[in-house]
């Protein structure tokens, strides 16, 4: 499948109200898993269903490879069943009354192909699924994961250029989201299809994407692999919505806590430009804890404060720390050695620190110098 090209798209339901999709410039490579995430609301299906063909454009273009499909200017809008995608609802859509071999090959008989190779295609596919033994079965037959199967089987059976999944395992329970999580995994190697995963679900876009592309209020965030989205934020939305728990923030200013007074301090021994800080996040994993001050690595950026809750989550644990109005978390995977009430030394080295301007923007020549500094 050629690229897939959105320039400047946008999308509007109304003249008063504001854009779903504003000015969005996207490139998705044949072969590539990309996951639009973001919270509710912030235009990830809407340009699902504009690569779809399900919406048109109110402005701006989408190519695929060099065939124009949608664009308001030029008056092309070519319709969705002419532009070889398959599409999975958060809702299966099964047919209830036909049998899952049926349902399997329904896209195939609707192209009349001939029956030999209709039945080859199917075969393959309930095979890959690990559905055909329920070929004869009917989807109230079948558990929540199985019918997902038969979904993701029905659209793999017309061998589409481009698999656009909408949430499809927001319905699964836990077991099922990690079993069916490997199996995309597995059928993106297997069938090298491209895939357009919409998710909020931040460990489904960094446990199946190879690029992640992150929404907020209809605009591009930012667009880059798992490691990148995570280890380099290019803003303190992406910062804060990715990672659980959520990254530790120190803001800066006039109303600033004792703490992010300190990180100020700290920072501005090492980035002589510090003056247009806003904020420093964090990571929790990041951080570690001692019990004697003279444990602390040399050069970190440290703290005293009090133990308020120890959390185990099975193979880790939290830990909370307070010191008057500043709470930050940190985890760990050794078993604690200390209980709440405890007095601790945090201390986190200084290229741990995300350095965001006061427009939450990264402030990306610190991270150079920050990490020198930790060199040295």
């Amino acid at each position: 499948m050629p690229t897939i090209n959105l320039s400047g798209a946008q999308k509007n339901y109304g003249v008063n109200s504001a854009n779903a999709v504003s000015n969005l410039d996207l490139e998705i490579r044949d072969g590539e898993f990309m996951c639009l995430l973001g919270p509710s609301g912030c235009g990830k299906t809407t340009t699902l269903r504009m690569i779809a063909g399900l919406e048109n454009l109110s402005d701006g273009e989408i190519r695929i490879g060099e065939r124009v499909v949608d664009s308001v200017r030029a008056g092309v809008f070519i319709p969705p069943e002419k532009r070889e995608m398959g599409l999975v609802f958060q809702s299966y859509a099964l047919w209830p009354h036909l049998t899952i071999e049926r349902n399997t090959d329904f896209g195939l008989r609707l192209r009349k192909l001939p029956k030999e190779e209709r039945e080859q295609r199917v075969e393959k596919v309930m095979q890959a699924l690990d559905i055909a033994k329920y070929r004869d079965r009917y989807p109230s037959q079948l558990s929540g994961g199985q019918q997902q199967r038969v979904a993701l089987a029905r659209m793999l059976a017309v061998n589409p250029g481009v698999l656009l999944l909408d949430e499809p395992l927001s319905n699964l329970d836990a077991r099922l989201r990690l079993e069916m999580r490997a199996e995309l995994k597995r059928i993106h190697k297997e069938f090298k299809t491209t895939i357009v995963f919409v998710t909020h679900d931040q460990w489904e876009a960094m446990t199946l994407a190879t690029t992640i592309a992150v929404m907020n209020e209809g605009t591009l965030q930012q667009m880059g692999t798992p490691n990148d989205i995570y280890d380099r934020p290019a803003n303190r939305f992406v910062a804060e919505f990715v990672g659980s728990p959520p990254i530790n923030i120190l803001t800066f200013g006039s109303s600033a806590s004792a703490m992010s007074r300190a990180a100020a301090a700290y920072l501005g021994e090492r980035y002589p430009s510090s003056r247009g800080v806003g904020s420093v996040g964090i990571r929790p994993e990041a951080i570690g804890y001692a019990t004697k001050g003279g444990d602390v690595p040399a050069g970190s950026f440290t703290g005293e404060m009090t133990v308020t809750g120890v959390l185990p989550t099975g193979g880790s644990w939290i830990l909370e720390l307070r010191n008057d109005n500043d709470t930050l978390f940190l985890t760990t995977n050794a078993l604690p050695r200390v209980e709440t009430g405890s007095r601790v030394d945090f201390f986190a080295p200084s290229d741990a620190l995300h350095v965001f301007d006061k427009d939450g923007q990264r402030i990306a020549e610190a991270d150079a110098l920050l990490r020198a500094r930790t060199l040295n």
